[in-house]
């Protein structure tokens, strides 16, 4: 089983590992499109002003733009300490025990614009680049990943069942065919339901925590929603493919 997760803009400081090594994370097929936006995001940085219009920040973004200036020599640590957000809380992978961490690194993967995605145990920096974005002088991040993430992500899962948890951003920067997605829906008193946005990442943190713990290993939607169920998630199958967390 494979759970991509989506990333999360804010990102914790630091780390105590060595210098970001592209050749050392998962994936290495997406290297040289990992190269070339990294390459193009320091040259940005380099410009406070066309990082701030490109990235889309606002003033005061000094430390993101210093992020982005720092990449290759700034210190690591694992993806999955690394995010930070409301849908890492639900996660909760401070409280993994040893072996539950194991599980969580063997498990998940998480979407990045720069990255295209990473390993829960891939060491990197922080960073700001959304999957909206637009570097100058290149494509859309869409179409930059579009013809290499898919079928990286398809060859890392190597035949065992997705569970696609990215936003639809970055779903569009390489799709898995066959994946489930997950949607969060809050059910009104008359009945109506209405598509959710900050919980929306909280229940896709609780789903995504279900999934490291379980022992199961699940190949098809039934499965993945009993062991949403068993955890306490209220679940509907919508298709084959699109589960229905609602709150």
């Amino acid at each position: 089983m494979l759970v991509l997760l989506p990333p999360s803009e804010t990102k914790s400081d630091g780390g105590a590992d060595a210098p970001l090594e592209l050749t050392g994370l998962a994936m290495p097929q997406l290297t040289s499109v990992r190269e070339e936006l990294l390459t193009e995001l320091i040259r940005l940085a380099a410009d406070p002003d066309a990082s701030r219009v490109a990235l889309g920040l606002g003033k005061g973004a000094e430390s993101e733009i210093a992020r982005n200036a720092a990449l290759r020599a700034a210190p690591t640590r694992p993806a999955l300490e690394r995010y930070t957000g409301v849908l890492y809380d639900a996660l909760d992978a401070k409280g993994f025990t040893k072996v539950q961490r194991q599980k969580a690194e063997a498990r998940l993967a998480i979407g990045s614009a720069l990255f295209g995605a990473v390993r829960a145990g891939d060491r990197i920096p922080a960073y700001r680049l959304s999957g909206g974005s637009k570097l100058p002088g290149l494509p859309t991040l869409s179409a930059v990943w579009r013809d290499h993430l898919g079928a990286a992500l398809a060859e890392e899962a190597d035949g065992e069942l997705v569970i696609d948890l990215r936003s639809g951003t970055y779903q569009q920067l390489g799709r898995v065919p066959g994946a489930i997605t997950a949607n969060v829906l809050t059910e009104h008193p008359d009945g109506s339901r209405t598509v959710v946005s900050h919980f929306n990442k909280h229940h896709k943190g609780l789903l995504a925590r279900a999934l490291v713990l379980t022992r199961a290993d699940p190949t098809d939607i039934r499965a993945v929603a009993r062991i949403a169920a068993k955890a306490g998630l209220r679940v509907e199958i919508a298709s084959p493919t699109e589960l229905l967390v609602v709150t």
